[in-house]
């Protein structure tokens, strides 16, 4: 269990990295804790990964825009399901917060939350009560009488085992779909839709409908969240080592026609231009709160 923690004055942040198990089923889980830091508004960004979410300081505050987070239309929940998306979330950032964050692999939701993530396609933010139900209403119960990670972290992998074990033949993916996941992840979103089709050997509009009923996105709309959170990794690890990122060289390493064409993927993904982007993010960065399953 990895730990993390940063000081902004008073405030303190803390980050700790869990091991729930599930290789391949949960690509990572982290407990955060914070108290003291100024109220802000943090921007929840796409990436190939469904996020899930326990929130143990009280309902998570957030909107598919900044006014809607900030209204009386924002939706607050205990429990946050996230599909796969294409524009960022608004996330109310209060002066202290906890609970815990797990990034799931989409072509595991049938295995651990009963459905495919295509039945989340598109929906930023839900209630994951409503998908989870009572057996996952209790986990969250649960889960706030424990006053250590280590602890709420063991609650965690019982659960989710036991998600698993209930799935058995309900949670099966066609493996066509399987492999052309697998493919644009080794290629980190490089490559054409017809040679990921002739991979599978299927036509790229089977593949693609085939594809998007059990993830949500289309294959072209995967490999471009998958081109993006790589280039986003590399840029949040030379903050963390105190770096000056290049754009220009990242955009090149990581597959895209150029500069430019890297800054319209950030502003599509998170509402704003990279530098932007660094300056809202760049504490949080540093105190360990972008730790994915890539990083």
């Amino acid at each position: 269990m990895a730990h993390g923690s940063g000081w902004d004055g008073e405030a303190v942040r803390e980050f700790v990295r869990g091991a729930p198990g599930l290789s391949g089923l949960v690509v990572s889980a982290v407990g955060y804790r914070s108290r003291g830091v100024q109220p802000a508004l943090h921007r929840g960004l796409p990436s190939p990964f469904l996020t899930l979410i326990f929130s143990l300081d009280g309902p998570v505050t957030s909107g598919l825009t900044p006014e809607q987070a900030r209204g009386d239309d924002a939706v607050r929940t205990d429990i946050v399901m996230g599909g796969l998306h294409q524009r960022p979330a608004y996330v109310i950032q209060p002066e202290h917060e906890a609970g815990i964050q797990l990034a799931l692999h989409p072509l595991a939701a049938r295995r651990l939350l009963g459905l495919p993530a295509g039945a989340l396609a598109d929906q930023i933010v839900v209630s994951g009560t409503d998908v989870l139900g009572r057996r996952g209403a209790e986990l969250h119960e649960r889960l706030l009488e424990q006053t250590g990670w280590e602890a709420r972290f063991a609650l965690l992998a019982s659960y989710l085992r036991g998600q698993v074990s209930r799935s058995e033949e309900g949670g099966r993916v066609r493996p066509e779909v399987g492999e052309a996941w697998a493919w644009l992840a080794r290629h980190r979103g490089a490559g054409t839709l017809n040679g990921l089709a002739e991979h599978v050997a299927l036509s790229p509009r089977r593949l693609t409908t085939l594809f998007r009923a059990e993830t949500g996105l289309s294959p072209k709309q995967a490999a471009r969240l998958m081109r993006f959170e790589h280039a986003k990794s590399i840029v949040v690890r030379g903050v963390t080592e105190g770096a000056s990122p290049n754009l220009a060289r990242i955009a090149a390493d990581c597959g895209y026609y150029d500069h430019s064409h890297l800054v319209r993927d950030f502003h599509q993904y998170t509402g704003v231009s990279p530098t932007a982007w660094l300056a809202e993010e760049c504490r949080n960065i540093q105190a360990g709160g972008h730790r994915s399953g890539e990083q």
